[in-house]
């Protein structure tokens, strides 16, 4: 990845500031801004409207619908998808006469992870790998690997694939993906994938 490259595409509308860094293949749509500091990752797709600030990092294969702000502290792995209009803050007490520049809290995104529509992740958490929080919903805490959250404040309601389906376990704490024909093991509270 070089600085600024060329062999990323961005709409004529969109605004990539000078000492960012976007990966090949990566396509910028319209309205969007990129901030100096920002990370993009390669065969990235950020859709209208979208706001990357600085010092966020997004590793390869990230979709980022419409209308979505990234804002400083926000780190998301490869794969993972952020759904139209979903919101990550970064302050946890924001007052508009007080500066916290500086006070960012971190926000982690797992790899493989998705954040439904019009979600909100409150920052300073940790969404796992192949979580898969459901549209509207409000993170409020650290989120395991491939749990399914939904509701406000969010509630984890049981088990998701890497390919998205709901997972049922058995009695002997296994389940099977319908569409990869995966098998999940459940021990101790914890959802992974067999001979992973």
């Amino acid at each position: 990845m070089e600085e600024n490259s060329t062999n990323y595409f961005a709409h004529e509308s969109a605004v990539v500031d000078a000492g960012c860094q976007i990966g090949n293949g990566t396509k910028i749509w319209h309205f969007c801004h990129i901030m100096p500091g920002a990370i993009i990752g390669e065969n990235c797709n950020l859709g209208q409207n979208v706001v990357v600030s600085p010092e966020v990092v997004l590793g390869n294969n990230v979709k980022v619908q419409n209308n979505v702000s990234i804002y400083t502290g926000v780190v998301c792995e490869d794969d993972v998808f952020l759904g139209p209009s979903c919101v990550f803050t970064n302050i946890t007490n924001p007052r508009s006469a007080v500066v916290r520049r500086g006070q960012y809290a971190k926000t982690h995104v797992g790899r493989g992870a998705s954040i439904g529509a019009n979600a909100t992740i409150v920052c300073g958490h940790t969404i796992g790998k192949f979580a898969f929080i459901g549209a509207g919903a409000v993170v409020t805490k650290d989120v395991p690997d491939y749990a399914l959250l939904i509701g406000n404040p969010a509630r984890q309601k049981g088990w998701m694939s890497e390919y998205g389906h709901r997972l049922e376990f058995n009695e002997e704490g296994k389940a099977v993906c319908p569409e990869s024909n995966e098998t999940y093991l459940l021990k101790n509270g914890a959802v992974e994938k067999e001979n992973a």
